[in-house]
């Protein structure tokens, strides 16, 4: 089918190469124009390693021409991180078609932000989102990409929800028994990982990451304390879901480092390939990475806003989030994204919607 990829970072290369391979007809879409003319010229292609080799992918464009790019596409996946989303939403408003689904693998609630552009612009399509990004996944060159695991599991929400089987049919076939329907764009949001894993590290990392040029929070910084710490973060997480009616499996983020039971999302032992890999470490400065303004910022700040929706009392999620604006200089709460600021104050109301969808 044709696929569309918007964004030019790890995990757009990682989709984009993934999706050309599988034989689809997939096009790739960014904003820096002095980058697609690069890649024009050295053929529209895309190197992927991963454990079985190095694959050459042909993509059938590069474009800075959102229209272009997603005319007639089926599927449209945008793994950009959740800060972005916004500018992306405003350029792909427009040229949306009400059949085609719009996949954002995570999201942090973007399904509803990219669904309100579309109703500015007057177009419709359907939207859904995962709990993560599909690939652990870095770039090693301009047009490289090193694959290090593919998920397993995607619990994936949809809006509106009354779609939900066109949305998860169309996203099932670029990811053939990956996708687990988990309910509607809300609980899908709060499938979401970064938001629990990142912070404890980025924060309680930060004195080795200013010390050291490189360092690898996932390895050297994931110590008994900081697990624990995130255990009882993501427990937060999941007494939101359970508060607002959304029942299991809730992905619980222990599974991830678990050497038995259920398999989390990227499976048994991804873990130890990340680490392995050696593409975790890296020089992190702490005011500009993403999961620091993706994931404490817009993650924690939607994450606290589900909780007073809830009525669930959280700790954890407000400390690192007010830890995180403190090394900033900023007051995330209100630079990040909420529910409120998003318009929905109102749990019925917001639960309905999210159903059945705006009203024509």
């Amino acid at each position: 089918m044709r696929i569309t990829i918007l964004g030019g970072g790890n995990g757009s290369f990682a989709a984009a190469g993934d999706m050309a391979l599988a034989g689809h007809d997939t096009r790739l879409w960014r904003r820096d124009a002095a980058a697609v003319a690069a890649h024009v010229a050295a053929g529209s292609t895309i190197v992927v390693k991963d454990f079985s080799g190095s694959h050459t992918a042909q993509l059938a464009l590069v474009t800075t021409d959102m229209a272009a790019a997603v005319a007639g596409a089926e599927l449209i996946i945008c793994p950009a991180p959740a800060h972005a989303q916004p500018d992306i939403a405003a350029a792909l408003a427009p040229h949306l078609r009400p059949e085609q689904v719009v996949f954002l693998p995570p999201g942090t609630f973007g399904t509803m932000l990219f669904a309100q552009a579309a109703r500015k612009a007057a177009t419709s399509a359907i939207f859904a989102e995962t709990g993560t990004l599909p690939w652990l996944a870095r770039k090693h060159a301009a047009h490289e990409v090193a694959i290090t695991v593919r998920a397993k599991r995607l619990p994936t929400g949809v809006f509106p929800l009354h779609a939900a089987d066109h949305a998860l049919e169309v996203i099932g076939r670029a990811f053939p028994g990956v996708i687990e329907p988990c309910g509607d764009a809300l609980s899908g949001a709060l499938m979401n990982a970064g938001p629990i894993i990142h912070p404890p590290l980025i924060t309680m990392n930060a004195g080795p990451l200013e010390h050291f040029p490189r360092w690898d929070i996932h390895k050297e910084g994931t110590q008994p304390a900081i697990r624990r710490v995130t255990d009882a973060l993501d427990a937060e997480r999941i007494a939101i879901r359970e508060a607002l009616g959304y029942g299991g499996p809730h992905f619980p983020l222990a599974d991830h480092y678990a050497k038995s039971g259920d398999e989390w999302m990227y499976g048994r032992g991804s873990h130890d390939r990340l680490t392995d890999s050696g593409d975790w470490r890296e020089h992190i400065v702490l005011t500009e990475h993403r999961y620091m303004l993706e994931d404490v910022r817009v993650g924690l700040s939607f994450l606290c806003s589900a909780a007073d929706l809830a009525g669930v009392t959280v700790k954890l999620a407000p400390a690192f989030l007010a830890i995180g604006g403190a090394v900033t200089g900023e007051d995330f709460m209100q630079t990040g994204r909420t529910l409120q600021a998003m318009g929905f104050t109102d749990r019925a109301a917001l639960q309905s919607l999210l159903r059945d969808g705006f009203r024509a």
